[in-house]
């Protein structure tokens, strides 16, 4: 049977309670939206909480009734019946308590910044980029999310060499978080006469979208450079400066845009900008914990090769978990979710893993 964090789950408990009657007192706007998130972060795990004491509640209510020998015989035997289904219903809810108290990742419930970037293969790593953005595009889609493209760098026979993207909904960062890699494709290229398999790769990047109060950026720790910015054949897109740098200097981070508004250019370089140090904090923050490194679905190098697209075989091979679907077809436009679901898994897995071993210590 399952250990549970009683002490945890009471707290979580009272917090509920008292979010809920914050809520009902009608605070100022932008607490009231923050109260609102929390609540329907806790609620399915309060409702599991209260859930599980209800139903161990009635079981010992059923083992009391039989250690009582005055019993009616027919109540006897309806409790002999009941009690199995209880028991059976208990264990299941410590299961899914387990994943519901697994500690938490404070970013899942953010949007997401997109990179995808052609790697070695040329023109058809080029290509393979823009599958792989139209496939999370749809995948978006499905899910009710809203994509819009912040910068695009196209590639010479189509694709892209590079293209940013913010993807805006709730949980985006939970479901794509582990996307963040090298992706290798192999397929015969359209340009290719003889037929021969030629192998490339895209690297993609899931950055959780930082709020102001998650980054503050001082301006003295930037320099913003405007330019013109030029289109095919040398034209200007416009008459005025629109390019945009920016530069954070303790970093070394830049961060370029150039569509045809210099005051949104300026304002997607710092959304840019803001998810890329968040995310050079959580990463060194990560590193620093090693006990959950462990737990990590792969190390979270994004030089690291993390799935194979074989196009002759219909097949899609994730290597961290060694998992092989022959579904590419439906993978490509946007069917992801048993992939996204098992990575999922091994990661919650090996938190649990971990936590097993704590307790054991």
């Amino acid at each position: 049977m399952a250990t549970l964090p009683l002490e945890k789950m009471r707290e979580l408990e009272r917090r509920f309670d008292e979010i809920e009657a914050r809520m009902g007192q009608g605070p100022e706007a932008d607490v009231y939206v923050k109260l609102a998130s929390e609540y329907a972060e806790l609620e399915p795990v309060v409702a599991s909480i209260r859930n599980y004491g209800k139903t161990v509640s009635e079981i010992d209510d059923l083992n009391g009734l039989l250690k009582e020998s005055d019993i009616d015989p027919e109540m006897r035997a309806l409790a002999e019946l009941e009690l199995p289904e209880l028991e059976e219903r208990r264990t299941a809810l410590e299961e899914d308590m387990q994943i519901l108290l697994l500690p938490k990742d404070a970013a899942d419930n953010k949007s997401a910044i997109l990179e995808i970037r052609a790697g070695t293969g040329g023109s058809e790593a080029a290509l393979f980029a823009g599958d792989l953005f139209r496939m999370y595009e749809r995948y978006a889609a499905s899910q009710g999310w809203k994509v819009e493209v912040m910068s695009a760098s196209e590639g010479e026979v189509g694709g892209y060499k590079e293209i940013i993207a913010a993807i805006t909904g709730r949980g985006v960062f939970a479901r794509l978080k582990f996307e963040s890699g090298v992706h290798r494709v192999q397929r015969v290229p359209e340009t290719e006469s003889g037929g021969r398999i030629h192998t490339s790769a895209a690297t993609v990047a899931v950055l959780p979208e930082a709020e102001d109060i998650d980054i503050d950026i001082r301006n003295e720790d930037i320099r913003i450079d405007t330019m013109r910015a030029s289109g095919a054949g040398g034209q200007h897109v416009n008459t005025t400066d629109s390019a945009v740098r920016i530069t954070h200097i303790p970093t070394g981070i830049v961060v370029t845009q150039a569509e045809k508004s210099q005051h949104q250019n300026r304002a997607r370089g710092m959304q840019i900008l803001r998810a890329r140090l968040f995310d050079m904090e959580r990463q060194k923050a990560d590193s620093e914990r090693s006990a959950e490194r462990r737990s990590q679905v792969g190390s979270g190098d994004r030089s690291e090769r993390i799935r194979t697209y074989n196009f002759p075989q219909g097949r899609i091979t994730d290597h961290r978990i060694n998992l092989t679907l022959y579904k590419l077809d439906r993978m490509m436009v946007g069917e992801i979710d048993e992939v996204v679901d098992a990575l999922i898994a091994d990661h919650q897995a090996g938190l649990l893993a971990a936590l097993g071993e704590t307790t054991s210590a």
